[in-house]
């Protein structure tokens, strides 16, 4: 009965979605690429259709989950959201944004061209689904390993962008928030986003991930990052915070002192702790897990006034954050003017 049920109304979802997708294509985006000659792109078109479409459900659904229970249960209480309303700006760039499925079917002919160069040599690409059994049959076990897998990859660029400086320079305005909220997944550098839905969209590609499971987990991988960093006084218990990155794990991941720069108890975690994406494995299994410490204000060491900080500005709109960033960037590659000269800050925002 529950399955019949389950059924029908995945079903009922998929047509409306697929509905939308058809009328957003037809009234909208048909009508463009006829007008500016680009129907050689109707394809792509369609498939990025689909891909607004279900990223403004996911922003819908997610809101309508999120938002009430940060209302009753907040972890902080505001005065002024003033600093959330950017974020609001930047989960509509990422969530209804087209970059990683253009990433994504942009580089599929290159990279089928790549496949059959290499075939003349004997060489071919890891593809999950040739190596397991069952896996093209069984689409649920496909996406749980494909999952897990992108996962890990997640984990280790996460850490790279703590540890490489001049990264450190990009990701630090997704740590430059002092209030975190659902909004907060998608607050990054355009740069620092461009880099990584190329490194996964490649990386999807040279595991075998099929299109339409590649959007699947796209959202299903962003509604649980949404969850991580609301304001919400959430615990999943001591087995659940070990299966699963909950808000609380995550947080610390943010609190100064803590998440991004030298451990406060554990001096050997250089570059903090609590990296994992979605799941906490890969913290345990790489000795950067901290579950014991309680909350912690968040941000960056820089932002606090002096003695403890610096008072350094990360920007308060989009485009001073998004210029600043670049600017750190940019001063972290040049060369010092000279030799006594060094660059301002290190890689652990300190």
């Amino acid at each position: 009965m529950l399955d019949a049920l389950l059924n029908t109304a995945t079903l009922a979802l998929a047509n409306a979605v697929g509905d939308a997708q058809t009328w957003l294509f037809v009234t909208l985006v048909q009508p463009l690429l006829y007008q500016f000659h680009f129907m050689d792109m109707d394809d792509l078109a369609y498939d990025g259709t689909l891909w607004v479409v279900a990223g403004a459900v996911q922003v819908a659904v997610i809101y309508l989950i999120l938002r009430p229970l940060e209302a009753v249960r907040p972890l902080e209480h505001w005065a002024d959201r003033k600093a959330v309303r950017v974020d609001v700006i930047y989960t509509l760039i990422n969530r209804l944004g087209l970059v990683g499925l253009v990433f994504f079917l942009v580089l599929q002919p290159a990279f089928d061209n790549l496949q059959a160069w290499l075939r003349l040599y004997g060489v071919v690409n890891l593809n999950l689904d040739e190596l397991l059994p069952h896996m093209r049959t069984h689409a649920l076990l496909g996406f749980v390993m494909y999952l897990v897998v992108l996962d890990f990859a997640g984990y280790w660029y996460h850490r790279w962008q703590h540890q490489i400086q001049w990264w450190w320079e990009l990701h630090a305005v997704h740590h430059s928030q002092r209030q975190l909220s659902l909004w907060s997944d998608d607050r990054n550098h355009l740069l620092d986003d461009a880099l990584q839905q190329a490194f996964f969209a490649a990386l999807a590609l040279l595991i075998g991930v099929p299109p339409g499971q590649f959007v699947a987990l796209t959202l299903v991988g962003g509604a649980l990052q949404s969850l991580q960093h609301a304001n919400i006084r959430m615990r999943f218990g001591r087995w659940g915070e070990r299966l699963l990155v909950s808000p609380r794990f995550h947080r610390l991941h943010h609190a100064i002192g803590y998440g991004h720069e030298l451990g406060h108890q554990n001096n050997a975690r250089l570059y903090g702790c609590n990296f994992g994406v979605l799941f906490p494995w890969w913290d345990m299994l790489f000795h950067s897990v901290d579950f014991s410490t309680p909350p912690q204000p968040v941000g960056i060491r820089d932002q606090l006034p002096p003695p403890q900080g610096r008072s350094v500005d990360y920007g308060r709109g989009f485009w001073a954050q998004q210029g600043l960033g670049l600017q750190r960037t940019v001063r972290r590659l040049m060369p010092p003017r000279s030799p006594g000269a060094s660059n301002t800050g290190d890689a652990a925002g300190v």
